[in-house]
């Protein structure tokens, strides 16, 4: 599924209807049929249609024919002049009033009174205010409107943005709608990633409207967001006469005294997602303990110089940072890897941690990096505060990524995965995975389809999302899910996709 921005939709739209010569009335009235089978007529029959004398408006009035026609009951609003209003959206005013349907106007408290009976007779009400072009505050009777709708709708639907919701940032605009359900068109809207904005939109809906692919990417700028079937065909079925060395040498470079468990679920992580054979270097002080809790994986220390160089040196992909403190220690193993390593390089936690004011190192690697922050992690490495990373965060990813010719994955809800051209949303995971752990497991299982043979960017986009899968499917029985338990469903998850 791709991403737009608001600008990218008015391109798409203008040359369909200027280039293509589609005519946008045809675009309107296909918008008004992907929702009207979105409303779940079979237990809705009353509606409340709220609109403008915008394109938005005129999508409304469109949905508002097709259910008078289906005989549902509509009862339809336009809220402030007609003067002005667009081509398309006169076209199908007139077509409701010449089939009889009557237009309650909105333009002082007196009509607002009405909207409000109206609504609370209604079982649903449409907001189709403002599209995503908006870029102003609402204010007046919108204002008045929008309050009017929150506070007394039953089930609020939104044709393609919430009203009063930036499609790019994600910010009321002075106050907003608060769909139960939005359905938009073609493509998913960038303003619909940040936080909080699940509270606005609701679920989210995307449906396609006759827009052709040529118009689409021709401006769309490489942003996607992954689904089920992206990963299912991405996924490589095993050959039956392949053996563990086929499927890749990984190292993990993790753990320091009082930190074993998160070497431990960085490693396992690799184990369980497939890796052929997988070895952890850590503390001297705690690899016995160690040892004895890998019955699948090898261990050295960080002591045994010789074999650490050797591992470096013919490992598929290696994974560092998980537990090891932010220390000049970690610094100078993260620097002898990334001098010497001829594989890709998954750096996590502490290993970004030390990069702080040293990024230059990053300068000197002979192969690709991946860096998996989390927005501590983040803000402290590019000297931001935490909540601006929150409002940029691909903003700031890409830039990051594109300066330092690196793969940044940064973690969080809507987990954001970017070279600095390409940019992927990983929505799956949830609040339940909220627990220490989980970025640890994560780091081992990219480092693991690396090595099974992965691109880099499409293992970190795999594992995001199987692991997110998992901790979604988990968590429909279980309060709160550990990464122990992400652990021991990994297996079973890639083969429920892959199926």
């Amino acid at each position: 599924m791709r991403i737009a921005t608001s600008e990218i939709m008015k391109e798409i739209d203008n040359y369909c209807i200027n280039e293509l010569r589609i005519p946008g009335i045809l675009l309107m009235e296909n918008a008004a049929l992907k929702i009207i089978k979105n409303l779940e007529l079979d237990k809705h029959h009353s509606f409340c249609i709220v609109c403008t004398k915008g394109n938005n408006g005129g999508d409304g009035f469109a949905v508002a024919r097709h259910l008078h026609i289906l005989n549902k009951k509509v009862e339809v609003f336009l809220v402030g002049d007609k003067e002005g209003m667009s081509q398309d959206c006169k076209i199908n005013y007139d077509i409701l009033k010449k089939i009889g349907v009557n237009i309650n106007k909105v333009t002082n408290l007196e009509d607002i009174n009405d909207l409000r009976d109206s609504i609370e007779r209604s079982q649903v009400t449409i907001d189709s205010l403002f599209g995503t072009g908006l870029s102003r505050k609402v204010e007046g009777i919108f204002d008045s409107v929008i309050s009017i709708i929150n506070e007394n709708s039953k089930y609020i639907v939104s044709i393609d943005i919430p009203s009063g919701l930036d499609g790019n940032r994600g910010k009321i605009l002075g106050n907003c709608i608060k769909a139960d359900k939005t359905i938009s068109f073609q493509l998913y809207k960038k303003g619909f990633l940040n936080y909080g904005t699940d509270k606005l939109t609701g679920e989210v809906v995307i449906e396609e409207i006759g827009i052709p692919e040529a118009a689409i990417s021709r401006f769309h700028n490489n942003e996607f967001i992954i689904d089920e079937n992206m990963i299912r065909s991405n996924i490589q079925v095993r050959d039956k006469y392949s053996y563990k060395g086929d499927y890749g040498r990984v190292l993990v470079v993790a753990g320091s005294n009082g930190y074993t468990g998160a070497a431990y679920i960085c490693t396992q992580g690799a184990v369980r997602s497939g890796a052929g054979l997988v070895t952890l270097c850590c503390d001297s002080e705690i690899r016995e303990t160690l040892r004895s809790k890998l019955v699948e994986a090898m261990t050295i220390s960080f002591d045994e110089q010789d074999k650490l160089s050797e591992l470096i040196e013919k490992s598929d992909a290696i994974a560092i940072g998980p537990g090891m403190g932010d220390n000049e220690k970690t610094f100078n193993l993260l620097s002898n890897i990334i001098n010497n390593a001829n594989c890709p390089i998954v750096i996590d936690a502490d290993g970004i941690n030390v990069l702080k004011d040293r990024l230059d190192i990053l300068k000197n690697k002979k192969s690709e990096i991946i860096i998996t922050p989390h927005l501590g992690e983040m803000s402290r490495i590019v000297d931001l505060p935490i909540d601006y990373i929150k409002e940029n965060r691909m903003e700031i990813s890409k830039k990051f990524a594109k300066e330092n010719n690196i793969i940044v994955l940064l973690k969080g809800y809507n987990t954001i995965i970017t070279d600095g051209e390409k940019t992927i949303i990983n929505p799956t995971g949830n609040s339940a995975m909220a627990s220490g752990g989980m970025g640890d497991c994560l780091t081992g299982m990219i480092a693991s389809f690396i090595g099974q043979g992965y691109k880099s960017i499409s293992a970190a986009c795999i594992a995001a999302f199987i692991h997110g899968y998992s901790g979604e499917k988990l968590s429909r029985d279980m309060f709160c899910v550990n990464a122990s338990h992400i652990l021991e469903d990994i297996p079973f998850s890639i083969k429920e996709i892959q199926c």
